[in-house]
């Protein structure tokens, strides 16, 4: 096997992956690596840093030996957004756990900023409202909650970034120290008006600035493998970074798509936008990506769990695995007015309300563990229609198609679901990485290796089906089932 490859690295929050990419968009090789998630506390959430190094190392290794070294010409990395690590910069050791998006740790923090009176400040500068799943509240709690953590930052042994800055940091061996727009425009402490940290994000989340990284377009050559770190030749370029989420958004506008969902642990909707678009309805400004001098701005809306509402039924209900639980929903024409509101982590995007907890509503004794599977794939569709109804709402249109990737998205009965629920087509392109695929794509371009609008993919397409009485009944009981987990929330109900 010889070419000009591209080796994708997507981290993810379940796994690491590493794809040998060819100019043509293709992929010759791939390897996999299942990741851990720790839960010390109810709404903590945490990963072992050096594990996700490590297994993206072993990866590499893995994807070396299989092919020639010499014909990878860059590295191109993907990563789960919105974790954080802080890491001495002598040693490159962490300090702590790579505090993961999904954790509730810096709840207290944020519900005192928002007290305060700060949230519009935050927003106008970051376009982020307040909410534990953004890092730059969960870094000050590093700091405060490791012994002898913030008096180092101030005294610069300390870095901090998010993974791809991490996974850079370790790559270079500690000789780059960078992130991308993206990336940076996810952490709470980066202004999208000015493209660069901001000073006054930083001293209301009491952040140390000079612990972040560098900010550059997520297509730059950010530096180069050290020698001896990995099985890679010393010297290879680290060509492109890139949110995961982002990065499937550039694998899905090169076949024309202006909305796409990416169904993982959390779901994320995301469409490009002519510059910075400001919500009113519970959404994320956000930075897609930047090629060189052009910045790609973006509308996006956050779930936190939607495919992990599959997994945790299927432990629920003690079935062998999620095919299971979705012949199980199959099994039944309808939840029978079971509702399953799966706020595990809080409720996203466009509720924004982190203290909401799961519930399971409409039980009778008519019930049984089919109806509930059968909510819960109905669950993941109506978190999406939600906040496809506020993209609309902020976009002053209706999209009239959906694009789809990711884990979840291989259930035919979720897409078929919701198309019905959302009564809008939604497409299934023919992208099994669309993450990795984006980021090796972005690399090849700075590269020119592949041209802007290259790589059609085949798509899948589903269409409506539900009648307008069925649709508007089960959106009825599920904003019902909403409201309600809300109002517990706001009376302190846990």
């Amino acid at each position: 096997m010889t070419g000009q490859f591209v080796l994708a690295i997507d981290q993810g929050t379940t796994n690491t992956k590493a794809l040998l990419v060819a100019p043509d968009g293709s992929v010759r090789l791939s390897r996999s690596r299942a990741m851990k998630i720790d839960y010390p506390h109810p709404g903590w959430a945490e990963q072992s840093a050096s594990d996700i190094w490590e297994s993206v190392a072993a990866l590499i290794a893995e994807i070396a030996a299989a092919a020639n070294p010499a014909d990878i010409v860059a590295v191109a990395i993907s990563n789960q957004r919105e974790t954080i690590v802080v890491w001495d910069a002598e040693t490159g050791r962490p300090i702590g756990p790579a505090i993961i998006w999904q954790c509730r740790r810096s709840a207290d923090r944020c519900n005192a900023l928002r007290a305060a009176g700060h949230e519009a400040e935050i927003v106008a500068r970051s376009g982020l409202g307040i909410d534990p799943l953004f890092p730059a509240a969960k870094i000050a709690w590093l700091l405060d909650e490791t012994p002898g953590a913030r008096a180092r930052a101030e005294r610069g042994e300390l870095k901090c970034g998010t993974i791809d800055s991490w996974l850079l940091w370790n790559l270079t061996g500690g000789a780059v120290h960078a992130t991308d727009h993206g990336n940076a425009s996810r952490t709470q402490l980066f202004n999208l008006d000015t493209l660069s940290w901001d000073a006054e994000l930083a001293r209301l989340f009491d952040v140390p600035l000079a612990l972040l990284p560098t900010v550059m377009p997520s297509d730059t050559r950010f530096g180069t493998v050290a020698p001896g770190l990995t099985a890679l030749g010393d010297g290879t370029p680290i060509q492109a970074m890139i949110g995961d989420s982002h990065a499937a958004l550039f694998s899905h506008t090169a076949s024309g798509a202006r909305l796409k969902v990416t169904i993982g642990t959390g779901s994320s909707l995301m469409t490009a936008t002519e510059g910075r678009v400001h919500s009113s309805h519970g959404l994320s400004s956000t930075i897609a990506w930047s090629q060189g001098a052009a910045v790609q701005h973006a509308l996006e809306g956050n779930i936190s769990v939607s495919g992990h509402a599959a997994s945790f039924a299927t432990a629920l209900l003690g079935l062998p695995d999620e095919e299971a639980l979705t012949s199980l929903a199959a099994s039944v024409e309808d939840s029978g007015g079971v509702v399953f509101v799966p706020a595990l982590a809080g409720l996203g995007a466009p509720h924004w309300r982190s203290d909401a907890r799961g519930e399971i509503t409409g039980l009778s004794l008519g019930s049984s563990p089919a109806h509930v599977a059968r909510a819960t794939i109905e669950a993941i569709a109506l978190q999406i229609g939600d906040v496809v109804a506020a993209l609309d709402a902020d976009l002053g249109a209706t999209l009239p198609e959906l694009s789809v990737d990711g884990g979840a998205a291989r259930n035919d009965l979720l897409m078929q679901l919701l198309a019905d629920l959302l009564d809008r087509e939604i497409v299934r392109p023919a992208i099994a990485e669309a993450s990795a695929l984006g980021a090796a794509r972005l690399a090849r371009e700075a590269l020119g290796l592949a041209t802007a609008g290259g790589n059609p993919v085949q798509s899948e397409r589903f269409a409506p089906a539900m009648s307008a009485e069925q649709r508007a009944r089960v959106v009825r009981r599920w904003r019902d089932a909403v409201a309600r987990a809300v109002r517990d929330a706001a009376q302190g109900g846990t």
